[in-house]
């Protein structure tokens, strides 16, 4: 069961969450940065993981740090 669902993260930061779905696996943003992904299905888990990487780098996301 641990395969059928994990948390995506972006530059050590908790972006959303992919579950397994009937074709690959679907994305849930947590992120508003990420909402563009949203629902979104994809392949296989390292296609999302690029995906979520090429945005992180396109938006400048990467490297920026969040403080609360």
């Amino acid at each position: 069961m641990s395969g059928d669902r994990f948390v995506v993260e972006a530059d050590r930061k908790v972006v959303g969450i992919a579950v397994k779905d009937r074709g690959g696996f679907r994305f849930f943003a947590s992120d508003k940065d990420y909402q563009d992904l949203d629902r979104a299905l994809f392949p296989r888990a390292r296609t999302l993981a690029n995906k979520v990487t090429q945005l992180s780098r396109k938006r400048g996301l990467a490297g920026r740090r969040s403080y609360r």
